[in-house]
Formats: C-alpha cells, sequence, structure tokens
C-alpha cells in the first residue's frame, strides 16, 4: 500500500473495560470480525471487515479506566517531529512518541480547544486496509467550542488548506490535503445542540449499508441514538453512543440527499 500523505486519517482505535461486550457489540452494528488479542501489546485486538483490518479495540491500562472514546490517528512521516509541531501551536502532547515494534510509531496529543487525536508513523502497519465502505473509516470530524483554535491549530501542523461551509446556520469547516481531497471535517459545537458535559472531540463516522437498521442494531444492544438518523447530500447518518460511552456515526454513503452546500 502506498504511504499516505501527512494529515490523512489512517487509522482508529479505542480503550474498552468490557472488551468482549465491545467486540459483541460492533459485530452486530458494524459487521466486524476480531482477530487474535496481541498480549505483547496489552491485548490489542484488530477489527476487520471482509477481512481488512479498520481498528482496533483494547483494554485500558491501569490507571486509565473510565469512559471508552474512540482515537482517529493522523499520519506522519516523523512522530516526533510532528509532536514537536503540536507542541510549539499551542497544543499539548499526552504521549510522547513511543516506537511499537516494527509497526510503526505513535503519539498521542490534544489541540488547543481540547480536542484529542493520535498520530501514527506507519512501520509495518500501514494503517487502515480499506475505507469508504461498509464497516471501514468514512469520514471525521472534529467537534469543538472554541473553533478558532482548532482552524489555526491543524493546518499549523499538519499540510491542510481550509474551507468554510457557505452556511448561517452551522459553523463548518472542510481541512483538505490538495485541492481537492477533503479528509476532515470542523464543526462548531453550539450551546443550543451540544449539551454542556459534551466534550470537544473527533467523531469517527463509519460506512454501513443500511443507517436505520445499524441504528436499530445499536439500540438493542443498549447503544444510544444522539442525532438522527438524517439525509444529507453526503449520506444517511445517525449519531450514536455505545454502551461504554464512546461516540460514533453511521453512515450510509449509497443514500444521498439534496445539494452538496457550497464551500469557500
Amino acid at each position: 500500500m502506498a504511504a499516505q500523505p501527512e494529515g490523512t486519517p489512517i487509522w482508529a482505535d479505542a480503550m474498552f473495560s468490557d472488551l468482549e461486550g465491545a467486540k459483541s457489540f460492533y459485530s452486530a452494528v458494524l459487521g466486524w470480525t476480531f482477530g487474535e488479542a496481541t498480549s505483547e501489546y496489552g491485548n490489542y485486538t484488530q477489527a476487520y471487515a471482509d477481512g481488512k483490518a479498520v481498528a482496533a479495540v483494547v483494554p485500558p491500562m491501569p490507571g486509565q479506566e473510565g469512559s471508552s472514546q474512540w482515537c482517529l490517528y493522523l499520519a506522519s512521516p516523523d512522530a516526533a517531529a510532528t509532536a514537536e509541531k503540536i507542541k510549539q501551536n499551542g497544543g499539548t502532547v499526552l504521549m510522547e512518541p513511543m516506537q511499537v515494534g516494527d509497526f510503526g510509531s505513535m503519539c498521542l496529543a490534544r489541540d488547543p480547544s481540547g480536542v484529542a487525536f493520535g498520530v501514527w508513523q506507519p512501520g509495518t502497519h500501514e494503517g487502515f486496509e480499506k475505507t469508504g465502505e461498509p464497516g471501514s473509516f468514512a469520514w471525521a470530524e472534529v467537534f469543538t467550542r472554541e473553533p478558532e483554535k482548532s482552524d489555526a491549530f491543524f493546518p499549523a501542523v499538519f499540510p491542510y488548506g481550509t474551507q468554510r461551509m457557505e452556511d448561517e446556520h452551522i459553523d463548518y469547516r472542510i481541512f483538505n490535503l490538495g485541492a481537492d481531497r477533503p479528509v476532515l471535517g470542523r464543526m462548531k459545537m453550539s450551546e443550543e445542540e451540544f449539551p454542556q458535559e459534551a466534550r470537544p472531540c473527533v467523531q469517527v463516522f463509519w460506512a454501513v449499508p443500511n443507517c436505520d437498521e445499524a441504528v436499530s442494531a445499536a439500540q438493542e444492544l443498549n447503544g444510544r441514538l444522539v442525532f438522527g438518523p438524517m439525509d444529507s447530500p453526503f449520506g444517511r447518518f445517525a449519531a450514536l453512543v455505545d454502551p461504554q460511552g464512546a461516540g460514533f456515526a453511521v453512515i450510509d454513503m449509497s443514500t444521498t440527499s439534496g445539494a452538496v452546500p457550497k464551500m469557500v
């Protein structure tokens, strides 16, 4: 697989206290199967869609127990250099760059508005083995209450261009790699739509063949519907929270409605 450009969403994982419960939930909602746990790396367990690696789940390390959250990793040719850029631009490095065997190097960070994310410098593990198909990564959005901080930070750390959605009702931007490759959205968390306890985060969208069926499967397993399902020019989508507190979204990209909004 060709190396992904710097700043490309390249991988996602989450810690779950009840690992078997998480595996059962995402198997039902996203159709995932799971590989063998890697005891050498804290029982890190990869998820697969049609035999292709799409994500991973792992038990929390001692002292990290609590509500689960998906972490999106952005590609870097040099994790140590990216960590320095994060610090120089007002971000916080939560976990300094570390080598993970021959798989690659990683660090964990937070932008100045409190949005946590990861950085992955690929080795033998090159990231998502497929995207944009059912069961795999489709899109991600930075949810922040301080958009001006995120808007300055991410293009300073990664080679992003930005565009603003021409819509008076929401404050939304796109981070692009090149002129025609959108890779990440940025949504302002309004007081009306996001309760005060909602934390800034990166919301990961997983592709599904049918949004409504995925929502029903999640609810049957004690997942909570937060928003939707809703039709859009990009697909029918919904936001959910799994039984262990990890937020995520599902989107059926084959079911679209309406005109694509203008970006300026």
